[in-house]
This record gives C-alpha cells, structure tokens and sequence, in this order.
C-alpha cells in the first residue's frame, strides 16, 4: 500500500516558520526561489540584481516585515509582487530602464542540450538571446505582463493583482507587448532575408 503526501499549503508553511519551525522557512524558500529569481532576471535583466531581489523578498518573509495576507490571494503572486515592485525601486533609484546582459557565460543554462551538434547549439542560443535582446527593449510594464504570462503561466487575473491594474490593462499590455516582441523579432524568423 503507497501512501501520496501532498506538499504543505504555504500558509501552514508560514505558520510553522513564524512559530520557530527553520525548516518550514527552508520549504517555502526551495518552493519559490526558483520561479522569483527568474521572474527577477529576465525583469532587471541583472542576475546580481536579481539574487539580491529575491534575497530581499526572503528576508521579510523571514522577519516578517512583509505582511502576507492569504485572504487577499496566493503566497506565490504576493511574492512576485513584492518583487516587482523592488526592480522598479531598484530602477527608479539607477534613474533608468533595464536592459537585459550579454550572455557570454558558457556554463549558462542553454536552451539547447550538451550532446547537441555545435551548429544546432550555437543557433538555439543565438536564437534565445535574440528574444532576450528583444525582451529588453520592451517597456518594463509589458515585459512584466509577458514575462508573468508566458514564461510563468499566471492568469489574468493575477497578473492584474502583481501589477495592480485591471484586467483589461494586462489583456492591452499582453497583446501590444506581444505585437512589439513579434516586430522586434521578425529579421530571426526563418526564411527572412535581411536586406
């Protein structure tokens, strides 16, 4: 007889890490580093500043400074919340728009595997640091939207309460968005000739 174990609900999570449980905190840290850091990453396009984002968001989970109500809505989408709004501190305080790095870092996670053939690589990562170039040039509230969407899978209706907008501004921001990154990218789609 196989016994399945669900995960743990975050708020029983963060009521075991606020009573003193190490590894409650240390659960919820595994479950959503990952996703935050990312989100963090491809938004400032900093992955120092990314990491120090995302550290920041655990420490007031952590301390309790940050007052998660899960009434208002899932730990997740308050995280990113959270984290939305720290890049666009971070960005008010440099007094500009991010911009996504060079990727020269060979031990970088590549889209393509390490038994593919070097041609099929070095254009699956040409390719992908395309849309990163495209990305960036997006303004922040349409790479938020994108970014949340697509590479997230949140809804709309979440992404409204990330952002704080209404729904029919993330529909607007999703589809413009998508039509500027579409633009931006259409001298890489195959059988396009550059004049």
């Amino acid at each position: 007889m196989t016994t399945t174990t669900h995960p743990i609900p975050d708020t029983e999570l963060l009521r075991q890490m606020r009573s003193g449980t190490a590894a409650a905190f240390q659960a919820l840290y595994r479950r959503h580093q990952g996703p935050l850091y990312r989100f963090a990453v491809l938004r400032c396009g900093s992955p120092e500043v990314a990491a120090d984002v995302v550290q920041e968001v655990f420490m007031g989970v952590l301390t309790d400074a940050l007052r998660f109500d899960p009434l208002r809505g899932q730990l997740q989408h308050f995280l990113f919340g959270v984290a939305r709004n720290l890049i666009l501190k971070h960005e008010h305080l440099r007094g500009r728009g991010a911009s996504l790095p060079d990727d020269d870092d060979p031990d970088s996670d590549g889209a393509a595997d390490d038994g593919a053939e070097p041609l099929a690589r070095m254009l699956s990562n040409e390719l992908a640091e395309q849309v990163r170039c495209a990305l960036a040039q997006l303004a922040p509230h349409y790479r938020d939207a994108l970014i949340l969407y697509e590479m997230h899978d949140l809804s709309y209706q979440e992404i409204a309460g990330i952002c704080q907008v209404d729904i029919g501004t993330v529909r607007s921001r999703l589809s413009r968005g998508r039509a500027l990154l579409a633009k931006r990218l259409r001298a890489y789609r195959p059988g396009t000739v550059n004049a």
